[in-house]
Formats: structure tokens, sequence, C-alpha cells
């Protein structure tokens, strides 16, 4: 019988099974275990990662012996005995690494450090989440998911420690170049002292170089943010060698305006304009702050220094109307710090009237000290501030141009002179 009459004497189901069965994806009769073939694809790449590492031990103890093993060679001047085993954390895992041992003389690879037990990339990564804002148990977590093994406090506590001299050595190095526009502020931490949580204060600047590029300049443990805490600062920044500065852009700390005196004579100081307007609507009922935030930035919009004056008498004038005579006492007694800016090229100065490079940094660290809580002393704060801020500016705020500095030449001294009159 022609196979084309069996197919038309087939039951209909029976028909429609066995197309469906001819038209089933093929994608679903092959399953690929794909947690499989990840934990295969780890162990090939840790499996090479150890033969390399232990193809260049052998390497080295071949060179001092200055012959391979098992060559006659006249030129021979030792020979091995054996190996033992250590274990090295990588970032590809747990590898057991073969030590050679030499009969006479003593093997010291520059491959590892002697008791080095992880891989320096390894070490780098730890310090680099904990000081990203990862607290510490999540750190332990983190690196038992990557490479098997946890990672206890006391091991990041002595890789501090381990980098606090490098620390030092930065913050006391010497500042190269000039650096027209420095930027100042302070954060208040908690530390623990006799018992008892007391704040404690770290100041911080950071300058724009001859280049336009941003840099962090110094930090420093005050006290409190007061004038004697300000006139150690600028003496530690003074000392090092920082020179070249036109303008100081900070708020109205208690001390500071007296202390750049002493010892930035040649400076102008800019109020932080942001900070400015804050203090005012201190002045001013909530139902009133909107309005008066609007009369400021109408004085900062001004086209020069002649301009804001004026509108500086027209929202004085404004806010006695209104009664709200404190406000107007106080925009009147301190508008004049803040319109220093002024006298600077005008592409530069909606970046020198506020201290807001400073202050994002300063938020980046109050987050992760935040995680910290209270520190055991002023120097373990001050060494997290300084490894945080290294930390930011090896990144793109510190290589990335932040202002063409050229447009500084053009200002001559005629024009400063008859802007700051």
């Amino acid at each position: 019988m022609p196979d084309d009459m069996i197919t038309s004497e087939m039951p209909t189901s029976a028909a429609t099974e066995t197309a469906a069965r001819s038209t089933k994806p093929l994608g679903e009769v092959i399953q690929i275990d794909h947690s499989v073939v990840k934990k295969h694809l780890d162990e090939v790449v840790r499996s090479t990662v150890e033969e390399t590492l232990n193809a260049m031990l052998d390497a080295e103890a071949d060179l001092l012996c200055k012959a391979k093993r098992y060559e006659h060679s006249p030129d021979r001047v030792d020979t091995r005995a054996g190996h033992y085993e250590r274990q090295l954390h990588t970032k590809a895992g747990e590898v057991t690494l073969k030590m050679p041992k030499l009969r006479k003389l003593p093997f010291e690879t520059a491959i590892i450090e002697r008791y080095r037990r992880r891989e320096t990339g390894v070490e780098e990564a730890m310090l680099e989440m904990y000081y990203a804002g990862v607290s510490m148990r999540r750190v332990e977590d983190i690196t038992e998911a990557l490479w098997g093994t946890k990672v206890s406090p006391s091991t990041v506590s002595d890789l501090n420690q381990k980098i606090a001299g490098q620390i030092e050595q930065w913050r006391h190095a010497p500042i190269e170049g000039e650096f027209a526009y420095v930027f100042l502020d302070g954060i208040w931490l908690k530390r623990s002292w006799g018992g008892e949580v007391k704040n404690v204060s770290v100041l911080v600047a950071i300058g724009v170089n001859q280049d336009g590029f941003r840099e962090v300049l110094g930090v420093a443990e005050g006290t409190k943010e007061d004038k004697a805490s300000w006139q150690r600062f600028l003496r530690y920044l003074k000392d090092r060698g920082l020179k070249g500065v036109k303008l100081v852009i900070g708020d109205r700390c208690l001390g500071l305006v007296e202390s750049l005196g002493e010892f930035f004579p040649e400076a102008a100081y800019q109020r932080c304009v942001v900070h400015f307007y804050r203090n005012a609507w201190s002045y001013v009922p909530s139902t009133k702050v909107r309005l008066v935030a609007a009369m400021l930035k109408a004085i900062h919009a001004s086209e020069d220094r002649a301009a804001a004056r004026q509108k500086v008498t027209q929202v004085v004038a404004k806010l006695r109307e209104l009664k709200l005579g404190a406000a107007a006492d106080f925009i009147q007694g301190n508008a004049e710090e803040t319109f220093s800016y002024y006298a600077f090229p005008s592409e530069h100065q909606r970046s020198i009237r506020t201290n807001n490079p400073l202050e994002r940094i300063m938020r980046e660290i109050r987050r992760r000290t935040r995680v910290v809580g209270a520190f055991p002393d002023g120097n373990s704060a001050m060494l997290l501030v300084c490894a945080r801020l290294r930390h930011i500016a090896g990144k793109n705020w510190g290589t990335k141009r932040y202002m063409d500095m050229s447009r500084l030449a053009h200002v001559s001294d005629e024009q400063t002179e008859t802007e700051s009159a």
C-alpha cells in the first residue's frame, strides 16, 4: 500500500501528535547545565594560574642554581632538595605553590613575598571595597564568595596599618607648582575619648593647579574648627610649599578669615554663596524662605560687582518693607564677602563662587564614615578620610580637567584692583 494512503488512513489525533513531534524545537532536546560549565571554566583558569606560577618558581630556582634540574653543567652552583607547598589566594581562587628548596643557597623568590598568603591584587581589592564604603561584614562575605576564604577584620586592620606610613608620606609631601584657587572645609566625626563619644574635626584643602586639574592639597586633624585649628592647618600647607594662591573659597568658619590674612595675605576670600544663603534663611520664617531665596539668587545673577551691590540695596529695602529687619541687616553686612569671584574670569566664576567641589567630596566621606560610627581616636579618623580622598582623587575626579587656567592670565592686575575697589 502506498505511503500516502497509509498516512491518510491514520486517525486525526495520531497525525496531529506526529506532526507536533516533528516540529518540536531542537533546543529542548539538548540541555546545558551552565553551573557545571562555569565551574569547569573556573577550575581551568585556576589550574592555569597555578601551573604558570609554579613554572616561574622553577625557572627562578634554575637561575639560582645556574643549571636546569638534572642538567650536568660545570657552571652549576647548587642542586635541588625537593620542595614544600604553600597556599596563595589569587583572583582565580586558591592555588598550591611548590616552593623549591636548594641545598646550599636560600631560595628567595621575587614573584611572591615571603609569608604572603594573598595576591597583591586581592589585598588592593579588599582595601578598595573598605574605602569605598562597604562595611567590614560585607567585605568578609564578598571575599568568601569571590575567593573561597573569609577575610577577618584583623586582616583588614593589618592592611590599614601597612598603608598608614604611605598616607603619612603623602600628607607631608612637598606641594609642587602654584594653585590659584584653594577650597577649604572641615568635617565633624565621632571619636571615643575617655569612655565618652566626642566630636573631632578633620580639615581638608583642595586646589586647582596651573593646568586646571584639581588636587588634594592637605588633610589634618583639628581639635575644632576654630582660629587655632585653622592657623595650624594653614601653616602646615604653607610649610609644604603652597604658593600662588589668588582666591580661597570656604564657609565663614570661626577664625578662618583672620588666619588667611596671616599666612596668605595676597589671597582674596570668597564666602561660599550657598552657605551664605543658608545663614540668611535662619533669619527668615519658613513661609518666606522661597521668596528670600529668589531675591538672593538675583543678587549673584548680576553681571558684575557693581550691579550686585546695587541689587543688594534693592533686596535690603524690600526685606525691610516685609518687616524682615534681621535678614536685611545680615545681608547688608555680609554680602560683600560673596562678591570676590567677580574679580576673576567669567568662565571660572560659576565654579569658584561656592564650595561645592569640596562639599561633594565631604558627602562621600560622611557616607563612608557613617559605616564606622565612632573612631577609637582622631588619627584613625584622619587615616580613613585620607584614604578615601586618595581613592577619589585617583579616579575621574583628579584626572579630569576642571577649568581652563589660561583664562586667568588674561585678567590683568589693574582689572583685579578695579573689581576689588
